[in-house]
């Protein structure tokens, strides 16, 4: 095989600002939709958010129906559940999402599984699901996230839980990249600081994983029709997570301790998150994202503060962040330039160490004690006794651990499972 000459991206267009969501009606309206489904989960749907898209969209003539019930941190059951609704309650030729990645996600799902045939294990990522293409186009969604996290609103990725085998997976086409982006800052006035925390850490990871993906000339040459989302990092996705870096480290811990005033911080953290969306959307993620969906799908007791569940969950930024300072020490090899550059980005003022491996790793782990983030696996709930089945699941991820600078072994992964016990 030769080396791959060529890298797509894309991202949907972006509305910005303080009173976006009013703008939703008309923005969709645009695309010729008559009768749209809005879809949240019951926390935003409680603040009224998504009651202010069915007025905007009905004054703009549109016809809608709400579904307030996706579940935080969808699992395919939950997914299933929004589908048939979807498929009971419309036809709708179009979507709206209010919400943090969740609900986003959940409408994507409902968006693909609306236009196209077959079930949702057919579009799962391999070797979960068939990876079956999209062969016709989603109808319109517009994309209101409601946290500054996943980067959902800009990604062409739907992440789930796969109940029955204990591990998150997903389902990556470029056909899933929402239609349009609504940024309103306001709409994050109230999230807790343990959300935002959590959320911050996920937009890290984004940008942290995506700057250091392998680069897409170190991968074997692709037709059209193979080339996936994750294509390695390039100059453009570069761009994107360079500066979310560099957002990042002027305003998470502003927004986690004073994020109930600080409007500033606020749209910063926002627009942080699209933009490391704008990055790994494209680029990729790695090993702390691998690493990220066994510790989400097999947990046991754990109940994270500032969340309103009934049900055991490591939130997703949580799980993300629990690995990374140990995955980025073992990726440093790979590409010692851009962790550097990584750490100087998010923590301009440090010193610098003896051992620059250790530079990137130090820069995250002062960030996750400041903003209250778990010290380890061990805090949410796992032992040196979990670690096989957490590798297990983690090299279920291949499509993320082939985007890592440097290809970790299953033991490779029990080592670094194994320094994340405890990070502190």
């Amino acid at each position: 095989m030769t080396a791959e000459s060529i890298f797509t991206w894309g991202a949907p267009p972006l509305k910005f600002g303080a009173g976006a969501l009013r703008e939703v009606g008309f923005d969709l309206a645009q695309h010729g939709v008559t009768r749209a489904a809005v879809v949240t989960d019951p926390g935003v749907g409680a603040l009224g958010y998504a009651d202010r898209a069915v007025e905007a969209l009905n004054a703009a003539g549109i016809a809608t129906a709400l579904f307030d019930q996706a579940h935080v941190e969808p699992t395919d059951a939950s997914i299933e559940q929004a589908v048939r609704w979807a498929r009971t309650e419309g036809p709708f030729d179009g979507f709206v999402a209010v919400g943090g990645g969740s609900a986003i996600d959940t409408a994507k799902a409902m968006s693909l599984l609306t236009s196209n045939d077959g079930e949702l294990s057919d579009y799962l990522n391999p070797p979960i699901g068939a990876g079956r293409v999209p062969s016709r186009p989603l109808h319109p969604l517009i994309a209101v996230p409601t946290t500054a996290g996943t980067g959902s609103e800009s990604t062409a990725m739907c992440v789930l839980d796969v109940l029955d085998l204990q591990v998150k997976t997903g389902i990556s086409h470029w056909r899933l990249r929402p239609t349009m982006a609504v940024v309103d800052p306001e709409l994050t006035m109230s999230v807790s600081p343990g959300v935002t925390a959590a959320s911050g850490m996920d937009i890290l990871c984004h940008a942290l994983e995506s700057y250091t993906a392998k680069e897409y000339s170190a991968f074997d040459a692709k037709t059209p029709e193979q080339r996936v989302t994750y294509c390695g990092a390039n100059p453009v996705s570069d761009i994107w997570a360079e500066q979310s870096l560099r957002m990042l480290s002027i305003a998470l811990r502003r927004a986690v301790h004073d994020g109930g005033t600080d409007v500033e911080a606020r749209s910063t953290m926002m627009l942080a998150a699209t933009f490391a969306g704008m990055g790994f959307g494209n680029a990729g993620v790695h090993i702390p994202h691998a690493n990220a969906y066994p510790i989400a799908g097999r947990v046991r007791g754990y109940r994270p503060e500032g969340y309103d569940v009934h049900e055991a969950m490591v939130p997703h930024g949580q799980a993300v962040s629990l690995t990374a300072p140990a995955a980025f020490r073992f990726t440093f090899a790979g590409s010692p330039a851009r962790h550097l550059r990584a750490a100087a980005l998010l923590a301009p003022d440090a010193p610098l160490l003896d051992d620059p491996a250790e530079q990137l790793p130090a820069a995250v782990t002062a960030l996750m004690r400041d903003i209250g983030i778990p010290s380890g696996i061990g805090a949410v709930g796992y032992t040196e006794a979990d670690i096989d089945g957490l590798v297990e699941g983690s090299l279920k991820q291949q499509r993320l651990l082939s985007t890592a600078p440097r290809t970790p072994s299953g033991d490779d992964l029990a080592a670094i499972f194994r320094a994340s016990v405890e990070n502190w």
